[in-house]
């Protein structure tokens, strides 16, 4: 894994801000949070009202939430909302009430298995109320009158997403996503937006050859209703990369798009395993993130999901200890610098055609040979050139050169480069 660095221990400071945050698929958790992201990068936020047709989907109701707290029948706090945006059910109904514990024991949800966790739980698309705690607290709560009391809003409003739009020398794109849609959860979800973040400075100080466009939306609902405003211009987006469970220790998860042969799907692979860093490539499913929706049959959109250890696959997954604790520096560092060294491979994979086809280019009396001397590589650069050569025919990439040759990719770029430089080869 790669060592802290400054962008590290940046994106973890990112993460230790937005923590506390209460977010939904709307509401003000989610503008307080673009505002702080919006701070490292500009954003152009978007507002759609509720009711808007989006695909198959309306927009909601937005959701806010002021103060939710249960007393026990001594008036000691026993939930409170102030202590952990975790302990409401999300876009719960206002409630306020006295009842018995019998009736309240119908709207607590726990996690038995880990009785000092607190779960995350959502009701988005149905009116319910409810609190999250650990076992072991509702264990100890004696019998009689309790307090409920959720101060929340459910009312027309907006969804809100933004975008952050990298230019780049063509207007093809690459999307690059995150959800922003769920509560104080360090791995899912706040360390994949601190690393969009990161990722999006770094390409700006670069001029990449494709453009780059971050979306920071709900999960599910905001990338429907992306896809549902931007369908005029969809096929600009040629490439894409969902982040989420960014930031914990497990070993790198690359999860395929539906397609499988996607040139983003190709790219992953390759650079994973040139790295030779411990991680595992898996085939696509119609769940998880919001790859499913990029990839729906209507778009066949070329995305896949970058993740470390994936959704549902770690216990602490939505639960509290999805906590600061959780997410290290040293490993969101190394997630951004597989994206980084990702879209290199990404931004310089072209075709090339050769203008000298017949029988091999005296690469000597054009000074090509001499140019290597010296290089500790020398061979292997001579083997890029003539492999680039032979298979610059207009049908193969660079990508394909380096995977038929075995060569590492920097390599056979490099001698791309050097016979444009010579006249040999043009894109």
């Amino acid at each position: 894994m790669a060592p802290v660095t400054t962008a590290g221990k940046e994106m973890h400071a990112l993460v230790e801000r937005l923590y506390p945050l209460c977010r939904s698929i709307t509401g003000d958790g989610v503008r307080a949070t673009l505002d702080i992201v919006g701070e490292y990068i500009p954003l152009q936020v978007r507002e759609v009202p509720t009711g808007t047709q989006v695909l198959d989907w309306t927009v909601p109701q937005e959701w806010n939430i002021r103060e939710a707290y249960i007393d026990d029948p001594a008036g000691n706090r026993v939930v409170d909302f102030a202590e952990s945006s975790l302990h409401v059910l999300g876009y719960s109904v206002p409630v306020s009430a006295t009842m018995p514990l019998a009736e309240l024991r119908a709207h607590l949800h726990t996690l038995p298995d880990h009785p000092s966790w607190v779960p995350y739980r959502t009701s988005y698309y149905k009116p319910e109320w409810g609190f999250c705690l650990a076992q072991e607290t509702l264990d100890a709560l004696p019998d009689g009158e309790y307090e409920v009391r959720v101060d929340s809003t459910l009312a027309d409003g907006h969804l809100t997403y933004a975008e952050h739009v990298v230019p780049g020398q063509v207007t093809d794109e690459v999307l690059v996503s995150c959800h922003v849609c769920h509560p104080s959860l360090a791995n899912d979800n706040l360390a994949g937006i601190a690393v969009a973040t990161f990722l999006a400075r770094a390409l700006a100080e670069q001029k990449p050859y494709y453009t780059y466009r971050f979306l920071f939306a709900p999960g599910t609902i905001g990338a429907i209703t992306w896809l549902a405003r931007n369908a005029e211009r969809i096929e600009r987006v040629k490439h894409g990369l969902v982040l989420a469970c960014a930031g914990d220790s497990g070993r790198l998860t690359y999860k395929q798009s539906r397609r499988g042969d996607a040139e983003i799907d190709r790219v992953m692979r390759h650079v994973l395993a040139a790295s030779e860093r411990p991680h595992h490539v898996t085939e696509f499913t119609p769940y998880g993130y919001d790859e499913r929706q990029f990839c729906s049959p209507g778009f066949d959109l070329g995305v896949g999901s970058l993740s470390r250890t994936p959704y549902a696959g770690y216990p602490e997954y939505h639960t509290s200890a999805d906590n600061l604790d959780f997410v290290s520096p040293e490993a969101m560092a190394d997630t951004l610098a597989v994206c980084r060294e990702a879209f290199a491979v990404l931004d310089r994979n072209r075709r090339y055609v050769n203008l000298s086809p017949y029988g091999e280019p005296q690469l000597g009396r054009r000074g090509l040979y001499d140019s290597l001397g010296g290089r500790s590589d020398a061979k292997q650069a001579q083997m890029a050139m003539l492999w680039v050569l032979s298979l610059s025919e207009g049908e193969h990439s660079l990508l394909d050169v380096a995977e038929r040759s075995g060569l590492p990719f920097g390599t056979v770029v490099a001698a791309a480069d050097a016979l444009c430089g010579a006249g040999l080869i043009e894109a």
